[in-house]
């Protein structure tokens, strides 16, 4: 286990590494050393060839409180909002996004403000049933950033965005899975051994893949279908040539499980 300033506690696993929000006193809200000691260790992980998925979790009683409303810079007639986003939390969507490795978020507790968007940016999500997601913003004044005035439409349609952001109301993890926010609701004694199996297995699967899995859906977001058409013809013209498409036939063919390259024994 690595501590890094106190407020990220890395751990590494077969395959993958489990990062976790240390801030338990504050809920897990995000100040500047908080940002940069994940962003840092997500960098980190990008480029270690043994991690192949990350998890992302919380210490304490709840995922992720969002900003730290005690940090100074926040208020007053000098306050420049729109520039703490910017040097922190877009910089962190983007970090989480731009992965080309699949990032897990396992939520428990309260994920609420930035901390839900968080977990949205992710490529996987899984919550307790009991878990809690609330964009608040509206409580003071502001409007949801960090992403989620994207992500939320995308994840769960217009109407149900609008209502999430403009009535500030929480929604259970059960709830959050039955509408599409996230992809599964488990028992919260369960979460963190479902999130693990399922961490190990993305690191078991074909890297490559996964990541051009990932940019390809990034990019139906806004392209054409005729345009998606020929990205994913692009991609299936490199992977064809890969180690991994070898391997997958392979063992399709001979009925056995198949061995991807880099995937940890």
């Amino acid at each position: 286990m690595n501590d890094s300033a106190a407020v990220l506690l890395v751990e590494q696993r077969p395959g993958f590494r489990v990062l976790t929000l240390h801030r338990p006193e504050k809920l897990n809200a995000f100040d500047a050393a908080l940002h940069a000691a994940l962003r840092a260790a997500l960098e980190e992980a990008g480029r270690d060839a043994t991690c192949r998925a990350v998890l992302l979790t919380g210490a304490g009683r709840g995922f992720c409180a969002g900003q730290d409303l005690a940090e100074p810079g926040l208020t007053g007639p000098d306050a420049d909002l729109g520039a703490v986003i910017d040097r922190g939390w877009n910089r962190l969507i983007r970090t989480i996004r731009g992965m080309e490795k699949p990032v897990v978020c396992a939520v428990h507790g309260m994920a609420a403000g930035a901390g839900a968007s968080i977990a949205f940016a992710c490529d996987i999500t899984l919550a307790a049933e009991n878990a809690r997601f609330g964009q608040a913003f509206i409580r003071i004044g502001l409007i949801p950033d960090s992403g989620a005035t994207w992500a939320l439409p995308r994840l769960v349609g217009p109407a149900r965005a609008r209502a999430m952001a403009m009535l500030g109301e929480p929604i259970t993890g059960t709830d959050a899975a039955a509408m599409g926010l996230i992809h599964r609701a488990v028992p919260e004694a369960e979460l963190m051994t479902e999130a693990e199996a399922l961490c190990a297995k993305l690191a078991r699967l074909p890297a490559k893949a996964l990541a051009a899995t990932k940019r390809a859906l990034d990019a139906a977001e806004g392209n054409t279908l005729d345009a998606q058409l020929e990205l994913e013809a692009r991609m299936q013209q490199e992977l064809g040539r890969s180690h991994d498409y070898k391997e997958g036939v392979a063992a399709f063919q001979q009925k056995r499980p198949a061995r991807f390259e880099g995937a940890p024994e």
